[in-house]
């Protein structure tokens, strides 16, 4: 009888090894003074250290069906921030300072260079949200993902002093919400996206869609990260920053209210910034309504801070986009799409 292999099933544990050669520099790049050992090891470590009463805060999330257009592409250099973006995001919104990271990238078949290429935008990632990528995991998963297909998800903790957390429970009325623009349509509605760009209109993603990107470039534009914009005004103005709201995955209509006491709203002016020409594409394209646009995409609003009045001038680069109000729920004026 021939004998077999684990590598005759489909899994290659020299690739695997290989993979890990062409990422260690790219991981070493993020450590922080805090990280003990090196990668290799069958858990990362790490030295809190510097605080009075730590509050952990933890966060994971994966890039979705964004993935699908990567993979028709064959362009996979920005996913990994999408990776980090997801879940540094969201713990920021209490007030937690990204302290570390790990990575989930499960592949049909290995290719030790399209590892390397999607954990290094993993790395870079952290480094610019000033985490350290202490551990993950890549796994071969031979005849469950179609050749050069994968998936890849992430975990996220930080630290936030306890006097310092942010909750729902600092907003009163007459806040002021200041919208921080996002650099497109970050990780959140692709599965509409694909039905309305690749199904409705046939486009391929290869046509031009601006002076420096074709429409698949635009699609594939990474989500924006906002830990080193953000955690300086939470340092600088303290109590009298009372929430922030990280635009993901049901939009306006869905984050904002998470961020609120019972019993208070919002009132949005969305004709305080300029939505991106994608969401008026999208929005066309599709024959979306308006409400759905709001609900479904950040329409150009990635992270929104709710602050006191008293200091909402200081905000000038950014946009006031609205103001907390008596009552539940979102109300939504203006904007630049039709009903």
């Amino acid at each position: 009888m021939e004998q077999m292999t684990y590598k005759d099933s489909g899994v290659d544990i020299d690739a695997g090894n290989e993979s890990v050669r062409l990422i260690k520099n790219f991981v070493r790049s993020t450590y922080r003074p805090e990280v003990l050992g090196d990668i290799g090891g069958f858990g990362g470590l790490f030295a809190l250290k510097n605080y009075d009463e730590p509050i952990l805060v933890s966060g994971t999330d994966g890039v979705g069906t964004k993935l699908k257009i990567a993979f028709k592409l064959n362009k996979h250099d920005t996913i990994g921030q999408d990776a980090v973006a997801m879940c540094v995001n969201d713990i920021l919104v209490q007030g937690a300072e990204p302290l570390f990271f790990l990575d989930y990238l499960a592949v049909g078949k290995l290719n030790p260079a399209q590892v390397a290429e999607i954990v290094r935008g993993v790395a870079n990632a952290c480094k610019e949200s000033g985490c350290a990528l202490i551990g993950g995991e890549t796994a071969e998963m031979s005849g469950f993902y179609p050749a050069g297909e994968y998936d890849i998800a992430g975990f996220a903790v930080g630290v936030v002093e306890k006097k310092s957390l942010i909750t729902p429970a600092r907003v009163k009325v007459g806040d002021i919400l200041i919208g921080l623009p996002s650099s497109g349509l970050h990780s959140n509605g692709f599965s509409l996206v694909r039905k309305i760009v690749f199904e409705r209109m046939g486009f391929t993603g290869n046509e031009k869609f601006s002076d420096d990107k074709t429409l698949g470039e635009e699609l594939l534009t990474p989500t924006r990260l906002y830990p080193k914009v953000c955690l300086p005004l939470i340092r600088k103005f303290g109590d009298k920053i009372h929430g922030l709201i990280h635009i993901t995955g049901g939009g306006f209509y869905d984050n904002i209210p998470r961020a609120l006491p019972e019993g208070l709203g919002v009132t949005i002016d969305a004709d305080a910034w300029t939505i991106p020409k994608i969401f008026k594409c999208l929005q066309e394209w599709g024959n979306v309504p308006r409400h759905e646009m709001f609900r479904t995409f950040n329409c150009g609003i990635g992270m929104i801070l709710i602050v006191d009045a008293e200091i909402a001038d200081e905000f000038k680069t950014f946009h006031k986009i609205g103001r907390v109000v008596e009552g539940g729920g979102v109300e939504i004026l203006g904007g630049e799409f039709h009903d």
